[in-house]
């Protein structure tokens, strides 16, 4: 039976071991979004004992590239990104302070078990609702590498950003858990 929680920013770890495989939870706060050109020079700092640009520790990074803002929006559509691409960066990332991840589709056992380990949790934002998501952004800032345009780092303030926890601090899975619900034994 999945809860619905409403958290603020940044998480610590006694909030994301509350948290569930399906649990809805809605974010308000400071998001940071970044993909996979971004993670690789946000990991290679980190492995060179130098400063982020943003402090990871309790930090949830959004894993998407959005459109261009209508005059007078914060952003355009902030539709979430296929997640596996952040994959060899995420444990690092994890290891480091972050506390969530929000994006689409599987992560692979690495990242699972890195969100057991240091009390991680990867969200889900629906595909293809990207206008909708980016109305619950209420302000975006790029904070580095403007260089990479819609792939730059962003600290985006969130109001109840919808989203569904799919791997939890405890290793569940919630493809596979649904999966699993309906196999034919």
């Amino acid at each position: 039976m999945s809860q619905t929680y409403y958290l603020t920013t940044p998480l610590t770890e006694e909030t994301t071991r509350k948290l569930k495989a399906g649990d809805i939870v809605y974010l308000s706060g400071v998001i940071y979004t970044a993909r996979d050109a971004a993670h690789k020079k946000l990991v290679d700092l980190i492995e060179a004992g130098e400063q982020l640009p943003f402090d990871l520790e309790g930090s949830v990074i959004y894993f998407v590239g959005p459109t261009p803002p209508k005059p007078g929006d914060p952003i355009g559509s902030a539709g979430p990104t296929t997640s596996y691409r952040m994959d060899s960066y995420s444990p690092t990332m994890l290891k480091y302070g972050s506390k969530g991840m929000i994006g689409k589709g599987k992560r692979n056992q690495d990242v699972i078990n890195a969100c057991k380990e240091y009390g991680g949790i990867y969200f889900g934002a629906t595909g293809g609702a990207g206008a909708l998501l980016g109305k619950q952004i209420k302000s975006a800032e790029v904070i580095a590498y403007p260089e990479l345009g819609p792939e730059a780092v962003r600290k985006l303030t969130v109001e109840e950003f919808p989203v569904t926890v799919i791997n939890d601090t405890y290793g569940q899975d919630l493809y596979q858990m649904g999966r699993e619900q309906y196999e034919v034994k």
